[in-house]
């Protein structure tokens, strides 16, 4: 501000795209009175990243009226998160008050028995700002692999047989598949599945074991697309009833076109 004092500032919020969510799904069933005296709620995080590719997903789904698209995106990288996206709006993702719920990720744990939490702390006699450490720091791919948090090198591992490496990987497909479907579920529906992020852009064979399973509800991958597949592009068979789309990320792009809003928006103010 001292050096630019005439310069318009602006702030795009993480959590922003996600205020769409209804009190059923952004409240956790606490006391009530902690949420009116705290604001303890799911806030949710990546919500630049998620309204980017579910805006870009629009092109793909251009036979359904955008009011009515049921997308899923999945954000996966060293943080990833996951958004149900009804008729362009955000009605529930898996990041809560913090971004440690949801998914696991490279470090962090993601959903867990919070009495865990609390056996753990005593059996180990866990300080808060240890145990904060361990779920953030010391858990998620790195925790169950006891080597890294870097999916490339997993399954490096992993091809060699380390049977850990094997298992922290099972467990991260595991994880975004059940979220997929609980979201399909919640929206009455799924019309696409979209993939971003440095996994999921990425880690063809980590889309794959995601997908695989679903064939019940529809959801039908193409493979040799799926190889095939970088940066972005539709995955699915042509008799797939649910679109499985790979799209590039461009959070920075999100935050250019709000800055520039914001600044528009004031120089309409001002002229008035």
């Amino acid at each position: 501000m001292k050096v630019m004092p005439d310069s318009l500032q602006v702030a795009v919020f993480d959590t922003a795209f996600h205020q769409s969510i209804r009190p059923e799904a952004y409240l956790y069933a606490l006391p009530y009175e902690l949420y009116k005296k705290y604001g303890i709620r799911r806030y949710g995080f990546h919500g630049t990243s998620h309204r980017f590719v579910a805006d870009r997903a629009k092109e793909y789904l251009k036979h359904i009226p955008p009011t009515e698209q049921k997308i899923v995106t999945c954000h996966m990288g060293n943080g990833s998160s996951i958004t149900a996206v009804k008729g362009g709006l955000s009605v529930d993702t898996s990041m809560g008050l913090t971004p440690l719920e949801g998914l696991i990720m490279g470090t962090r744990c993601g959903d867990v028995d919070p009495a865990a939490i609390l056996y753990i702390m005593d059996s180990q006699g866990l300080t808060l700002t240890e145990i904060d450490t361990l779920m953030n720091k010391r858990s998620g791919l790195y925790g169950i692999s006891g080597v890294t948090n870097d999916m490339r090198e997993l399954k490096e591992r992993a091809g060699k047989g380390n049977t850990r490496c094997q298992l922290a990987i099972k467990m991260f497909a595991y994880r975004v598949k059940k979220y997929i479907m609980a979201y399909g579920g919640a929206m009455g529906g799924l019309d696409a599945i979209v993939f971003t992020g440095g996994i999921g852009e990425n880690d063809c064979s980590i889309r794959e074991m995601i997908c695989s399973d679903l064939e019940f509800a529809g959801i039908l991958m193409d493979k040799e697309k799926n190889q095939a597949t970088q940066g972005e592009g539709a995955v699915h068979q042509k008799s797939s009833k649910v679109g499985i789309l790979v799209i590039a990320t461009n959070e920075e792009l999100v935050i250019a076109r709000d800055a520039r809003e914001v600044y528009l928006e004031q120089m309409k103010q001002k002229a008035a």
